[in-house]
């Protein structure tokens, strides 16, 4: 059967907090996701802005190099899309990397089960993933399980023994829950060798999969305070987040407010 062509994506993109995004729904960007896995190369990836992302690519240019070679970009957090209902144009909904992969893991034709690879997560995390989806979802094939050690993303010679497996595995969705910036990053950086498919990068997904971590109920998602959920849960490590955001988006509104009058 020949490889589908790729939906057609929305354009122009909308440019929110200074990142730019695909006007996408939750299903055309699953939809989308599920032909690029099963196109031939060359490899793409998703990305997965949020205000902490949109701070960061305001002073990293290595991640803004790694979100301009992006395919794919959906908004995951709510202040990118209430940006964009101010500055315009608007994005039709939040389309999280948590919603998004269960979605594909949905929308995948049990005739023809999507080759999954998760790559990232604690030790035993992606095992407790993958049994839990050939439970769940039987248009999904995990092919592939790795939880690299920290500092794998320096090592030559480990970043060559994951690529081989995962194109050994006929790998067609990457599941790259690695953390930010680390996952685009190292997905900007061997995109070239990875052949083929898709990857998405989508932060502690691999954890909600297994059962590792449990997301906001729908309410507060739908209220846009999943944030509070997970500050709650994880205060220690989110708390220092969560404050620098706090402090950097008046300067991120300020920056689109100048570029608004000033016509940019």
């Amino acid at each position: 059967m020949p490889p589908p062509d790729l939906p057609r994506l929305p354009r122009p993109r909308a440019r929110p907090l200074g990142v730019e995004v695909d006007a996408v729904t939750l299903d055309q960007a699953a939809a989308w996701v599920i032909a690029a896995a099963r196109t031939d190369g060359p490899f793409r990836y998703v990305v997965t802005p949020n205000l902490d992302h949109s701070l960061r690519l305001a002073d990293d240019p290595h991640f803004r190099a790694a979100y301009a070679g992006a395919s794919l970009s959906i908004a995951d957090g709510w202040p990118v899309v209430a940006a964009s209902r101010v500055f315009g144009p608007a994005l039709p909904e939040r389309v999280t990397g948590s919603d998004l992969v269960p979605r594909v893991f949905e929308l995948a034709d049990p005739a023809q089960p999507l080759r999954v690879f998760l790559l990232g997560a604690a030790p035993g995390v992606g095992l407790r993933a993958a049994s839990r989806l050939r439970e769940r979802y039987p248009g999904v094939r995990v092919v592939g399980v790795e939880a690299p050690e920290p500092g794998f993303e320096h090592d030559p010679a480990e970043n060559a023994r994951l690529i081989r497996g995962i194109r050994a595995a006929g790998t067609e969705l990457l599941v790259v829950g690695l953390g930010a910036p680390k996952q685009e990053l190292w997905s900007a950086a061997h995109a070239g060798s990875l052949g083929r498919g898709v990857g998405v990068c989508v932060g502690a997904t691999i954890d909600f999969l297994a059962g590792e971590r449990r997301r906001a109920p729908p309410l507060l998602r739908g209220l846009g305070v999943e944030w509070l959920h997970r500050l709650a849960s994880e205060p220690r490590r989110l708390g220092p987040r969560y404050a620098r955001n706090a402090l950097g988006l008046p300067r991120l509104i300020a920056r689109e407010w100048q570029l608004r009058i000033s016509g940019g």
